[in-house]
């Protein structure tokens, strides 16, 4: 379980950093049943035993960033894992409107939560509402960078590496203007290729000229192939239309007519009505009848009157629809789509005529277009430069405090070898060290070790403070591999670091400990058979006998108390 934390530790530091990471929830999570730890500004160190459980603190907030899910993180016997972390918002205007536009928004708090299922399974929340782990990996971007050995490896890769410099130089508006140049240069080439695929102009054009002539010898608007079909219909039947209609004549005005019928019935009906006066709702009706009769008697007559046996008639319908079914069947379309081909027909012919003219307006534009993305490039490779050259001399300073003297850090911008307007400018960052005196600068990726990449990483952090919207930065073990004097620059570093951002470090160095302006133990003891991790607050005196211990062992001595009281007053 975990003993409640104050953060009174961190409230000097509170001003400098509005935006952070104020409570971390974990319950059944690894060796952890329970801990519920709270945190301030400034820096927070986590310390404890090795194996107690210091990096699951990291690892809760790595899965509450979106990383995989992992059912093995479930502690023995229980059905799922449950994390929760809330920031507060009061600084971060990008995290706050990513929230509005997403609709997750709640004031100026913002609450993530995940559970892990045994069966690896999860499910994750955004302020109490259902997220996906793709807005959860999204959002916490904006609010947590965590800086582990996985993290670490991401500086080695070139990409990576000029986004870092892009975002220490800050100039946004000029990769804007770059990715925009090249999008529209890129968009009238795709035009211009369109129009030269379509091969000889001449030749498209007459092809599409005698495509034409022939759909436009024929009338083929929906509607009209629709009258057309009808009327084939009404001729190829015009022999028993005309049965049926003189049949309903002779039906209707006969000698025997049923409107004659209908009268004679209604007479009779209309004698009897003084005995019963429901009969004169009958007669009414019949005289409704009646009319229906007359006016279907005068619209059988037009119909009749339309009718004849044509066989010419017919003939002439039938070529005319074997001349749309051979329309269709050559174009492989619908009959009722070749009204709308013909217009697209007619439309890229009218395109065609001006064909030279276009060509000749898209090469202009494509060299425009080409001219404008070089000279933002050109800015921002200036931009790059100076900012490369202003990175170098800071970092080397500060990596030799760091333990690497004589050390030296540079940032090569090399040439990209294609031609093609390139959105992310037109050169790459290479980051270089030489961790020796004497020795030439060498990629990063070939020659740094573990420790001194940490030691980079952490030196580049600190040399771009401030310039990253990012408010709570953590640090998983920075400081493996080395100790003394470079163990206390590496905390004094971080307490720097503090100043501008929410940093949480893990650590088992007793120097980087004692730069914390807060700080928790993590202790791990069998309870009940079963190994239990337990997170404690420190307040000044649990701090003093924490770092002694990590100075001193196990076994903590007056002499290791002193010297704790000693790391802590040198702050």
């Amino acid at each position: 379980m975990l003993y409640a934390a104050t953060a009174t530790a961190c409230k000097r530091a509170q001003a400098q950093c509005a935006a952070m990471l104020t409570r971390l929830s974990i319950r059944d999570f690894a060796v952890v049943a329970h801990a519920a730890l709270e945190f301030g500004a400034g820096m927070t160190v986590i310390s404890g035993e090795t194996g107690a459980g210091k990096s699951l603190l990291v690892d809760a907030l790595g899965f509450l960033s979106g990383a995989r899910a992992d059912a093995g993180v479930v502690r023995h016997g229980a059905q799922r894992a449950e994390l929760e972390a809330e920031f507060d918002l009061a600084d971060a205007p990008l995290t706050r409107a990513w929230l509005a536009d997403a609709e997750l928004d709640d004031g100026d708090t913002c609450q993530l939560r995940r559970t892990l299922r045994a069966d690896g399974g999860s499910k994750a929340w955004i302020n109490g509402r259902a997220a996906t782990i793709a807005q959860l990996t999204e959002l916490a971007r904006l609010l947590v960078e965590i800086h582990g050995q996985h993290a670490q490896q991401a500086l080695l890769v070139r990409g990576q590496q000029t986004d870092l410099l892009d975002a220490a130089a800050r100039h946004t508006t000029l990769l804007d203007t770059v990715r925009n140049t090249a999008t529209r240069w890129k968009q009238l080439t795709e035009e211009r290729a369109t129009l030269l695929a379509r091969g000889d102009v001449a030749d498209r054009q007459q092809w599409l000229q005698h495509q034409l002539h022939e759909l436009q010898a024929q009338p083929l608007e929906p509607a009209v192939l629709a009258e057309l079909d009808a009327n084939h219909r009404r001729h190829a039947h015009a022999a028993s239309l005309i049965a049926a209609c003189e049949a309903g004549l002779t039906a209707l005005n006969g000698d025997d007519a049923l409107a004659s019928r209908v009268q004679h019935l209604r007479s009779g009906l209309q004698r009897e009505a003084a005995h019963e006066p429901r009969l004169h709702d009958v007669d009414a009706l019949l005289d409704s009848a009646v009319i229906q009769l007359d006016e279907a008697l005068a619209l059988l007559e037009r119909i009749r009157g339309d009718l004849d046996l044509d066989p010419d008639a017919l003939a002439e319908i039938e070529r005319q629809l074997t001349r749309v079914q051979d329309l269709a069947r050559k174009h492989r379309i619908a009959p009722e789509q070749l009204a709308a081909h013909r217009d697209a027909l007619a439309i890229e012919l009218d395109a065609l005529a001006d064909a030279d003219a276009t060509l000749q307006r898209l090469d202009r534009a494509i060299a425009g277009a080409h001219s404008d993305w070089q000279h933002a490039a050109d800015a921002l490779c200036a931009s790059r430069r100076d900012c490369g050259n202003t990175l170098a001399a800071a970092v080397t300073v500060l990596i030799a405090e760091l333990g690497m003297a004589g050390g030296h850090f540079e940032v090569q911008l090399e040439a990209n070898t294609h031609a093609m307007p390139d959105p992310n400018g037109s050169e790459r960052a290479e980051f270089l060290v030489a961790a020796n005196p004497g020795q030439p600068p060498r990629p990063l990726r070939k020659v740094a070790s573990g420790g001194e990449l940490s030691r980079i990483s952490l030196a580049i952090e600190v040399a771009t403070q401030g310039q990253d919207a990012v408010p709570c930065m953590i640090f998983d073990e920075v400081d493996a591999g080395i100790g003394g004097a470079v163990a206390a620059a590496v905390g004094a570093k971080l307490r720097q670091l503090g100043a501008s951002k929410q940093v949480l470090c893990v650590t088992h160095q007793p120097q980087v400990a004692a730069a914390g302006h807060a700080q928790y133990r993590v202790s791990k003891a069998a309870q009940d058979g079963i190994t239990q991790s337990a997170v404690l607050a420190l307040d000044s005196a649990g701090r003093i006998e924490e770092i002694a211990r990590m100075l001193g062992g196990a076994d903590v001595s007056d002499e290791a108390r002193a010297a704790a009281r000693r790391l802590l007053e040198q702050r």
